[in-house]
């Protein structure tokens, strides 16, 4: 898995010009699947967000979590981010999960961020998204499974 993190005031992502997810303060997540990955990676990397120390305390220090500051979560699937761009000039997407097991990974994934009793907003899978963010700090985040398991 791979997913950016942007920490947001605000968020939302349309489909053909409708609204299917919006958030205020919280996390924008562009999610991506890629072949192996599995429920327990999900779950740990809904768990590292949640808990993930990325909001001001009262000193202005990065000290407070998703969690900490009942913050929202808006979740867009994005399997572009499992593509590669290192041998001629079309992306290749050969270590994107197909959608059959990516789909329901990526509802998996929710769900885990949802247990911590957070607000999650999400596109629509498969759709042609339009994502609007204002992008606080900017404080922006990548996450994979593989950095954080090694």
């Amino acid at each position: 898995m791979i997913i950016v993190l942007q920490k947001v005031k605000e968020a939302s992502v349309s489909v053909q010009g409708k609204v299917s997810g919006k958030i205020q303060q919280g996390v924008c997540l562009l999610v991506g699947i890629e072949k192996g990955d599995t429920e327990e990676d999900a779950k740990y990397l809904a768990q590292k967000i949640a808990e993930l120390r990325i909001f001001p305390d009262n000193e202005g220090k990065m000290n407070l979590s998703l969690c900490d500051v009942q913050g929202e979560v808006l979740a867009v699937s994005q399997f572009t981010l499992a593509g590669s761009v290192k041998k001629g000039r079309r992306p290749s997407f050969d270590k994107a999960e197909g959608p059959s097991r990516a789909e329901p990974l990526i509802r998996h994934f929710v769900n885990q961020i949802k247990k911590f009793g957070l607000k999650v907003e999400t596109g629509i899978f498969a759709a042609s998204m339009d994502v609007c963010l204002i992008n606080e700090g900017p404080v922006t985040f990548i996450l994979q499974k593989k950095d954080m398991l090694s």
